[in-house]
């Protein structure tokens, strides 16, 4: 057992209390915060991207699915990689649940690898994943939406990731989500786009984790998400040694 305070219940109910006081506080900045979201500007998307995937050839257009409103995350998963990186896993391990939910209010959402399709499709059908999913292989999308790297951007360590340039080990897929809005006449707009712990806020799981006795008990690690593995990787009833070794899928997985 940890070693914790164990108090009474009156000051647990005070000390409870306190703390709600500043969860209150936190959830009207949390409301502000995405308020502004909503006032940012968007920027038109010129350029003509296709993707490949089970339905064939598709525009960025098509992959709205007839809705207005469309969410790409950007999954990593390079050509030749054997599996798609964990982390990535972990997140879209919550996609198909709130499909229903995103579709009633105008919203589709996929996912969009750099990995040729046939790759991509061995990896969705070993997760048991139903979600769209296409590759961008062959187009600009990865690179103009700043989560995939040249090479020799890579050997130059010039990247720019996060809206910064990168620090650390130069990688050639990197996770995001882009947001986009598409008009009755077709055009489309570039609303919004968020990466590295911008994505903590598509983990479901970790919502739970932060309100568990432990936490997310992460500290100490090499980044906040290695001790996560593919679903189909947890032996039953183990529970992951935080402190394990992490072996990232070829092109190494920088999830900070």
């Amino acid at each position: 057992m940890p070693a914790h305070a164990v108090v009474s219940s009156a000051e647990w109910l005070a000390a409870r209390k306190a703390l709600l006081a500043e969860e209150k506080a936190f959830t009207r900045q949390r409301d502000e915060l995405n308020r502004r979201r909503l006032e940012l500007p968007w920027e038109r998307v010129e350029k003509t991207y296709l993707f490949n995937g089970p339905a064939g050839q598709e525009s960025l257009g098509d992959l709205f699915a007839g809705r207005r409103q469309l969410l790409i995350y950007h999954f990593m998963l390079g050509p030749g990689w054997a599996e798609g990186c964990p982390s990535c896993s972990y997140i879209s391990d919550h996609f198909s649940g709130m499909m229903p939910h995103l579709n009633a209010r105008d919203i589709t959402l996929g996912a969009v690898s750099r990995a040729p399709w046939p790759e991509i499709e061995a990896f969705q059908r070993r997760m048991g994943w139903k979600f769209h999913w296409v590759s961008s292989a062959g187009s600009d999308f990865n690179f103009d939406y700043h989560v995939s790297f040249q090479p020799e951007e890579i050997k130059q360590g010039d990247l720019t990731y996060n809206y910064a340039e990168m620090g650390g080990t130069p990688t050639e897929e990197l996770p995001g989500i882009s947001a986009f809005f598409r008009d009755p006449d077709g055009s489309i707009y570039h609303a919004y786009s968020s990466y590295a712990r911008g994505l903590d806020m598509l983990v479901g799981a970790y919502n739970y984790l932060d309100i568990a006795p432990l936490g997310r008990n992460e500290e100490g690690l090499a980044h906040s998400m290695s001790w996560v593995r593919h679903h189909d990787r947890y032996e039953h009833n183990y529970l992951v040694d935080p402190l394990a070794a992490y072996a990232p899928p070829k092109g190494s997985c920088c999830c900070k």
